[in-house]
């Protein structure tokens, strides 16, 4: 069981740092869903894999000086997004947003009507209000962003959680394997020590 706990645990670790990383939010446009100084985990994806609703880290040329933001996938490549000042619907259908804060309307961007194009995404941030995103540049294809400059999307707890408890086990696998391995050590050397009965009989002849 030795080896194997050890390769649980460092097959777990190593997945774990290649594929995640962690970050710390910075702004207040995600609130209330992440706010200011909290430490999230960061899943790295291909472009393929983003889907509406994700979280994601993204790069955005221009307005952020090349750092990345966090904000949230609204609509994808094709889809119509239209925005009428209290609610969202995508391709149609209204947008279930219990994460959002309402409490502000922004008039400027309350309204927009549009059509996502092709391997880009139509961001927002959860905290309508106080977000630049994809409201503020509906000149500029749409005001989405390229699904190429995305760095990951985040992951709950449940990431870390999971990748505990498979380093955990892996752990505790090894301790038993060791354990079990030096007690029939000892168990070997105590029965080469005592000699059989009849091995000692038979020199006395």
């Amino acid at each position: 069981m030795t080896p194997a706990g050890v390769l649980l645990a460092a097959a777990s670790a190593v997945s774990f740092f290649v594929n995640h990383e962690g970050v710390s939010v910075q702004g207040q446009s995600m609130e209330p869903t992440y706010r200011r100084g909290e430490r999230l985990v960061v899943e790295r994806i291909h472009a393929d894999d983003i889907r509406r609703g994700d979280v994601v880290l993204i790069e955005i040329p221009g307005p952020y000086a090349g750092r990345p933001v966090l904000r949230r996938v609204i609509g994808t490549g094709g889809d119509h997004v239209v925005g009428d000042g209290t609610r969202i619907l995508v391709n149609d259908e209204p947008l279930h947003e219990p994460y959002v804060v309402h409490d502000e309307v922004v008039p400027e961007v309350a309204t927009y009507d549009v059509q996502v194009p092709e391997k880009r995404l139509f961001l927002l941030g959860d905290n309508r209000a106080n977000s630049n995103d994809s409201r503020y540049s509906l000149d500029e294809q749409s005001g989405s962003v390229a699904a190429s400059g995305v760095i990951g999307r985040v992951r709950d707890s449940s990431v870390i959680v999971a990748t505990a408890s498979a380093v955990v086990v892996g752990g505790l696998l090894t301790f038993v394997g060791i354990g079990l391995g030096a007690a029939g050590h000892v168990a070997n050397r105590r029965s080469r020590s005592v000699q059989p009965p009849w091995a000692v009989a038979g020199g006395n002849r």
